[in-house]
């Protein structure tokens, strides 16, 4: 299982798209710059650009959870 996650890692890494038929897909996402707020002091904050990892469940696995599958 370690062997799998790190090769999904590894692939999401390299701007990589990880698909697992019938569980979902793995993928990068941008998130442009913008102004945030710090909640403790209210005062106003730039967030800088970023990737951060996306998991879409498949339909599979959808309907399964949902109990129709």
């Amino acid at each position: 299982m370690n062997t799998v996650l790190e090769e999904i890692a590894a692939a999401l890494e390299r701007g990589d798209r990880v698909e697992l038929r019938g569980f979902g897909a793995f993928s990068v996402r941008h998130r442009p710059p913008r102004e945030g707020r710090n909640p403790r002091t209210g005062e106003q904050v730039s967030v800088k650009e970023k990737h951060v990892p996306f998991f879409k469940t498949g339909k599979e696995l959808r309907e399964r959870v949902d109990g129709k599958g």
